[in-house]
């Protein structure tokens, strides 16, 4: 029988990423490009994750988009909900989950998952808060690399509060609590556990069972990750494919389209 490549596209708001499948259970090129929907990333993380494998678009079987930016792309098969995509992608990696967060750039998904397929969610759209924008903008005035957050929380010996929910208001409590002397690691503690009770809100909204898995580019925080775990109760899963999960389960459904075709 014929090899069968498939090809998911995941068009965030902040990255691109894509995930080319064999047969439907393994990923032989994968790539990320730190920008989103309406920029050169989306042409960009398809040229590199063909090129990886020295292959062409006309090699795919089935090529699927998902994401915030999935329809700027018309060119595919087919395009589909990242609710759908995520809950697919986190079935491939961690066959027993139940439920999704997904903290992407600027929203907050979060999925409960029954045999793999989506059966409820809850999302947060209308405002930055508890997404990687957030923690972007308090990286930024707390002049740190957003890449080091988890590592400096890590150092922290007692919790600031940030109260608000605004990303605006949360960027003038931090000003305020620098400007106090508060200590910068106790600070970004305090901003990751803000971020972890609004994903909390959403959760609980849905209900939350074991397995729980975090994916999205947040779930390389790990303050946030251990934050989402005191403030949810449960053990939260992450991934080294937590980027990508959508690009794979978009991947995925384009494997199962393809085989349903011959």
């Amino acid at each position: 029988m014929d090899t069968i490549y498939t090809l998911g596209i995941d068009v965030g708001s902040t990255a691109s990423k894509c995930v080319i499948l064999k047969d439907g259970k393994e990923i032989i090129s994968k790539s990320l490009i730190p920008v989103g929907t309406g920029t050169s990333g989306p042409s960009r993380a398809i040229s590199e994750v063909l090129d990886n494998v020295h292959m062409k678009k006309e090699d795919m079987a089935y090529i699927l988009a998902t994401g915030y930016g999935r329809n700027s792309i018309d060119w595919v098969d087919q395009q589909m909900s990242e609710l759908s995509c995520h809950a697919r992608g986190a079935y491939f990696v961690f066959p027993d989950v139940h439920t999704v967060i997904d903290i992407g750039g600027q929203d907050v998904k979060v999925i409960q998952i029954e045999n793999g397929a989506m059966v409820n969610f809850q999302m947060n759209d209308k405002c930055a808060a508890g997404t990687g924008r957030f923690l972007d903008v308090m990286a930024r005035v707390l002049e740190v690399n957003v890449k080091d957050l988890g590592m400096l929380a890590a150092q922290s010996t007692k919790r600031v509060a940030i109260s608000s929910t605004c990303t605006v208001f949360a960027e003038s409590e931090v000003i305020s609590q620098l400007a106090q002397g508060s200590d910068k690691c106790d600070i970004i503690n305090g901003i990751h556990h803000s971020v972890a009770a609004r994903v909390v809100g959403l959760a609980h909204r849905v209900g939350v069972r074991d397995k729980v898995v975090m994916t999205g580019g947040v779930a390389q925080n790990s303050g946030v990750v251990s934050a989402l775990q005191e403030e949810l109760g449960h053990q939260v899963y992450t991934t080294p494919l937590a980027q990508y999960i959508g690009a794979l389960g978009a991947a995925l459904f384009a494997w199962q389209k393809a085989t349903r075709k011959k």
